[in-house]
């Protein structure tokens, strides 16, 4: 693993190649998967994340963000929230799905390009560029499966919950579906 230090006066120092780097050369490395750690050079702490979240700001400041400042307060409100740790999770695995449904897609590609030697690769390009909006559907009906799946599994969670505690008066939720133990609220 490549090991960067960050120095107090803010520079940050390859320890592989003995030379200065700036947050530019750390965005090239992850964008070439390179394994790397970024450490405080006087205390020796794990600094990564607070290195690519500069990145993310950087990026987001310039050209088409990425989080629009719904999703951003959203995220935000999950911070603190018994929630945290689940939704860190969920939004780990769905990028991984995207970025697996993304490397195959452009396999694909490269296998057909490759092995039909269509006219150009301009041509390919264009042709990619319609499949866009079915991707964009693909990837609505996901979140849409997962959303419903999620629903379900509080569902779960709070009929057990209920199960559980038998003794306690629950108050019934908007709608008046409710499970063991539920009654008008007083």
């Amino acid at each position: 693993m490549r090991l960067i230090k960050k120095y107090p006066n803010r520079r940050l120092y390859d320890t592989q190649t003995s030379v200065y780097i700036t947050l530019v050369d750390v965005k090239e490395m992850v964008l070439a998967q390179d394994e790397f750690q970024v450490v405080d050079a006087k205390t020796g702490d794990d600094l990564t994340r607070s290195i690519l979240l500069q990145i993310i700001l950087e990026e987001e400041a310039s050209g088409q963000p990425l989080f629009s400042s719904s999703m951003l307060s959203q995220m935000i409100r999950f911070y603190g929230n018994t929630m945290q740790s689940m939704m860190g999770s969920y939004l780990e695995k769905n990028v991984q799905a995207f970025v697996e449904i993304q490397a195959r897609i452009q396999d694909q590609s490269r296998q057909l390009y490759d092995s039909k030697g269509l006219p150009s690769a301009e041509l390919w390009t264009q042709f990619m560029s319609l499949q866009a909006p079915m991707v964009q559907s693909m990837m609505s009906n996901y979140v849409d499966q997962s959303k419903n799946l999620f629903v379900q599994m509080q569902d779960q969670m709070q009929h057990n919950a209920r199960s559980m505690f038998t003794g306690f008066q629950f108050p019934v939720p908007p709608g008046g579906a409710g499970g063991s133990g539920g009654g008008e609220p007083k």
